[in-house]
C-alpha cells in the first residue's frame, strides 16, 4: 500500500505532526519514503478535502497538521475496504 494520502491519513491518526516528522513516520511504519513533492502535493490535496487541517504553531518553519473527523472518517473507509482485499487475497493464497 502506497498511496501517499492514506499513509499522510495513517500516520496523523497517532497525532498531529509537520511534513518531515510525517515522511520519517511514514518511512517508519511503511518502509517508504515520500519525497518532499509527493508529500505536500498529498497535503494539499487532503487540505482541500477537509480531511486535515494546518494548526498554529511556535515555529514559523514547520506547520503542522492535524487529522479532522472526516479525515478519520475517510481513512476508517479506507482501511475496511484495505482490510477486505487483504483477507481476500490471503486466502486465496492458502493452498487448497
Amino acid at each position: 500500500m502506497s498511496d501517499p494520502a492514506i499513509l499522510l491519513l495513517a500516520s496523523l491518526a497517532e497525532g498531529d505532526k509537520h511534513g518531515y516528522a510525517m515522511m520519517e513516520d511514514i518511512l517508519r511504519f511503511a518502509g517508504i519514503r515520500l519525497g518532499p513533492g509527493t508529500l505536500y502535493g498529498a497535503i494539499t490535496r487532503l487540505e482541500e478535502r477537509g480531511f486535515i487541517q494546518p494548526i498554529d504553531s511556535a515555529d514559523s518553519r514547520r506547520r503542522p497538521y492535524r487529522l479532522t473527523a472526516a479525515g478519520r472518517q475517510h481513512l476508517d473507509v479506507e482501511m475496511a475496504t484495505l482490510s477486505r482485499i487483504v483477507n481476500t487475497a490471503t486466502s486465496r493464497l492458502r493452498p487448497a
